[in-house]
């Protein structure tokens, strides 16, 4: 066997152990909220997850294993000995599944992104200096690292405070949810088409102009509209009288609540005379909201209510889990096949080191599957974190969250960022737990996150130059051909 064999069959079995690490670590990012609300089981969230993340790898990807592969350490400072190269990336991407394995044991959602590119500058930087770095990148993309979880965190936040706002504090919230959904799905897919589909489809040589794809995305997003519409103009609905039943005890209820607001006030400023007046006043104002909220069982239509907008919402939130799954594999997944291709493609010529290295299909394939068996093995330990351990999570909180978190992805995939999926998912769960109020977020399972956020770049650098002088003790002799 040639040592060029050899190392090839080297780089998939890193590149492999690095796919399953991300599997079991960074496409919870994917299905967490879903599995954590209930709108999926976790069996549903894999398949689902593994058909997504390969269309997303597979159509729009492309930019992101740009980045990586020549982006960060240009490969061409290494004409001379392109061994040095493909010793570093297999160092780099070792090191990384080495430290998301770590992670996952201690269901820590920690950022493939961070940890990759921490380990391809450390490796950069301890052979070929720091004038091998192209900073002005690195740059960029450290502040994507602070802007992505920001913006997600903040388009969470407005899509359920208005959710909130339109649905929750209503007196009708299953009319306001069922008047709401179309509108939602119109949103989500026209983003959907327009931040997946800006750049064609390379694979299959498929381009379409900006005009054109703005003219598809209305007309299919309308025609969402239209059968959202039509599904939710079948749903369950009270009887006419039911409903002004429902309004005519609000009302009562709000007034009888104002009247006793005011009493109140006015009683603390009265003397004991008046005082003990309206303290009567206000035992019969109690007796009457007692009286209405049992005549028009108002405490239990209202809890009725809100677990079918919640059912409503659920197939929303699927939709939207699809979205970040797709969102993830055109970022994520090319942390794993980047390297991969570019160490292969090195190794068969060296004389093409520094060029951009073409991804193909059968890789993408092998990827595919070392996410998916990475995920149904040891995903469930990240997905519980995610779904369960920073804030309550329902369909509705959820679909926010995923919404905000895979509209920011997109957007960095298409202009070549390769920020962190993590950090925009646990910034849109934030997002929906600030709007619940500060109560509503768990700190002590925040403050872990951080911490392995922190530590990732630094654990991932020093990992890498140790393990890349490891494989040059090795290999360092041998030359490529």
């Amino acid at each position: 066997m040639t040592i060029e064999i050899f190392l090839v069959i080297l780089a998939l079995v890193i590149g492999f152990y690095m796919l399953w690490n991300i599997g079991a670590n960074d496409v919870a990012n994917a299905i967490g909220t879903s599995v954590g609300s209930g709108a999926l089981t976790l069996r549903r969230a894999v398949v689902l997850a593994a058909i997504l993340e390969f269309a997303g790898a597979f159509l729009v990807g492309s930019n992101v294993t740009k980045t990586i592969q020549k982006g960060i350490v240009d490969p061409s400072n290494f004409a001379n000995d392109p061994m040095i190269f493909v010793l570093g990336m297999l160092g780099s991407l070792l090191s990384v599944a080495i430290w998301l394995q770590i992670a996952t044991y201690y269901k820590w959602p920690v950022s493939t992104t961070h940890a990759i590119i921490g380990a391809i500058i450390g490796f950069g930087i301890v052979i070929g200096g720091a004038k091998t770095i192209e900073w002005h990148i690195v740059g960029s993309i450290v502040l994507s690292w602070i802007i992505s979880p920001a913006m997600s965190g903040i388009i969470a936040y407005l899509i359920f405070r208005l959710l909130q706002r339109q649905i929750f504090f209503s007196m009708d919230p299953v009319t306001k949810s069922r008047r709401l959904l179309p509108y939602l799905v119109f949103i989500v897919f026209f983003t959907f088409i327009m931040s997946g589909g800006a750049n064609g489809i390379r694979v299959f040589k498929f381009y379409i102009s900006p005009g054109s794809l703005i003219w598809f995305a209305l007309a299919f997003s309308f025609g969402t509209f239209l059968i959202a519409q039509l599904i939710a103009s079948r749903s369950h609905r009270y009887p006419k009288e039911e409903v002004l039943t429902r309004k005519h005890c609000s009302h009562q209820l709000h007034h009888l609540r104002k009247v006793r607001k005011n009493l109140f006030l006015s009683r603390l400023t009265q003397k004991r005379e008046n005082s003990e007046q309206i303290g009567k006043m206000l035992d019969e104002v109690d007796t009457l909201i007692q009286e209405v909220e049992k005549k028009c069982s108002f405490t239990r239509n209202v809890s009725t209510d809100l677990q079918r907008v919640e059912q409503m919402f659920s197939g929303l939130q699927i939709l939207t889990a699809c979205f970040v799954a797709f969102a993830h594999g055109a970022n994520d997944v090319a942390n794993a096949i980047g390297p991969v291709a570019a160490v292969i493609q090195i190794i068969r010529h060296p004389e093409m080191i520094g060029a951009h290295a073409q991804t193909p299909l059968w890789l993408l394939a092998f990827g595919g599957i070392g996410i998916v068996i990475g995920l149904t093995t040891m995903g469930w330990r990240v997905v519980e974190t995610i779904g369960k351990k920073i804030t309550e999570l329902t369909p509705t909180r959820g679909f926010s969250a995923e919404f905000g978190a895979a509209t920011t992805i997109l957007i960095a995939s298409k202009i070549g960022l390769p920020i962190s999926t993590t950090h925009c998912i646990v910034g849109a769960v934030m997002g929906v737990g600030f709007a619940r109020g500060i109560s509503g977020i768990n700190i002590r399972t925040l403050r872990d996150i951080f911490m392995s956020w922190v530590i990732t770049i630094p654990m991932s650098a020093i990992a890498s130059i140790l393990i890349y002088y490891l494989l040059y003790a090795i290999f360092g002799h041998q030359r490529l051909i």
